[in-house]
């Protein structure tokens, strides 16, 4: 009974280890998941950070998809907006959502969030390009860490995911990264 009983219990841990770890994430911003704010801080330090802006599709999303811009360099503390470029390669309707983390993770506790398009499915039609921003900062908080004072720089990564009727994401298999040249070099493409 008590083997049982252990196997059982086993088992609940491994039925409910990915929602219990996302939610650990979520809350602690281990293991590169960035955090959501309400507001900024009002506190600007002056130090600053360059952010490395990166955009991916899962596999079965016809969509061409970039930030608008490569890099950000940006005050701690201070309220940043970059835009990221979409556009639907297909001639039908598709529908995405986005997920996203901060690497090195380390950065992770202290990348807040305000407004994202992750947090929303994403409906183009056959053709339609639209920009999407993302308003975020850097809690001042991170220059009491003294093992982050080397830490100059840092990857923003979205990758954007079919969804399907179920509303389930697909799994990234394999992803088409946009070369890395300037979304002006990409037009006629």
């Amino acid at each position: 009974m008590a083997l049982l009983g252990i196997l059982g219990v086993m088992a609940g841990f491994t039925a409910f280890a990915v929602p219990i770890y996302d939610y650990f994430s979520k809350a602690t911003g281990i293991g590169g998941t960035a955090r959501t704010a309400a507001v900024a801080p009002e506190v600007v330090i002056d130090r600053t950070i360059t952010v490395r802006l990166n955009a991916d599709v899962g596999r079965h999303l016809p969509w061409r998809f970039q930030p608008a811009q490569r890099t950000v360099t940006m005050a701690i503390g201070e309220t940043t907006e970059v835009s990221y470029m979409v556009e639907n390669l297909s001639d039908e309707t598709v529908t995405g959502s986005a997920v996203f983390n901060v690497t090195p993770f380390k950065m992770g506790p202290y990348f807040f969030t305000i407004a994202c398009f992750c947090y929303e499915q994403q409906t183009l039609a056959p053709g339609e390009r639209a920009e999407m921003g993302v308003k975020f900062f850097i809690d001042p908080s991170i220059i009491d860490n003294a093992n982050l004072d080397d830490l100059k720089s840092f990857t923003l990564s979205y990758v954007f995911f079919k969804r399907s009727i179920t509303n389930k994401s697909e799994p990234l298999v394999q992803s088409k990264a946009i070369p890395n040249t300037p979304p002006a070099a990409q037009e006629g493409t």
